[in-house]
């Protein structure tokens, strides 16, 4: 699975943190991590929650990520901007039991994590746990296990009425303030990332003119 990590200006600072995390946890399962910053508070490009979402929509949808992991302060203005995305179903976790409940419940494909609120001493075992519960086993099972095929069921309900409720993101992205889109793209190594990894031709080559303008 391909993993993508995002993380917001104001958390910018605890970017090395969660990626070691996630990387000590998601790796050796056979998973890959791809960083789309931000890596440091002093990036040219600076990525707000909004941003986070916006993001997580280009790709999700794009095939560049079959999961994203992102977050803020909070963690709820990422996973609001998330779910604003088409295709998109953005978890608000904070701790592993979050985590498990929502891998076997709602299966979604990306979370959003508090990297302030509560983020103390031993925050990356908190992070390990968390990523663990979500990447070392076979999600959407249901729990208890006797619910799963309403559950399944409900996930399916859910996905086709934000099918029926949201644009496509090609549409998204020919609508969005062009400056916010150009700004959640400007990271230092997203081209190099996305690229290597997107698959949807509409998607790509949308944002190949929205980076080379």
């Amino acid at each position: 699975m391909k993993i993508a990590l995002i993380i917001e200006n104001s958390q910018a600072a605890k970017s090395q943190i969660v990626h070691d995390a996630l990387t000590t946890v998601a790796e050796p399962l056979g998973h890959e991590v791809f960083h789309y910053g931000m890596y440091a508070p002093e990036d040219k490009a600076s990525l707000t929650y909004v941003m986070n979402g916006l993001l997580t929509g280009i790709l999700i949808n794009s095939g560049a990520a079959d999961f994203v992991v992102t977050g803020c302060g909070t963690g709820t203005g990422s996973m609001l901007a998330a779910n604003a995305m088409p295709g998109v179903f953005c978890g608000l976790i904070i701790d592993p039991t979050d985590a498990f409940l929502f891998g076997q419940i709602n299966d979604g494909n990306a979370i959003a994590m508090p990297y302030a609120k509560g983020f103390g001493w031993a925050a990356e075992l908190n992070l390990q746990d968390v990523y663990r519960k979500l990447f070392e086993g076979e999600r959407g099972l249901g729990y208890p296990k006797e619910r799963a095929e309403i559950m399944a069921k409900n996930r399916g309900i859910l996905k086709d009425l934000k099918a029926v409720t949201c644009h496509d993101m090609l549409t998204v992205l020919k609508t969005v303030d062009q400056d916010l889109l150009k700004a959640a793209v400007a990271g230092e190594r997203f081209q190099e990332l996305f690229f290597a990894n997107a698959t949807d031709q509409g998607i790509r080559d949308y944002i190949q003119g929205v980076v080379g303008r």
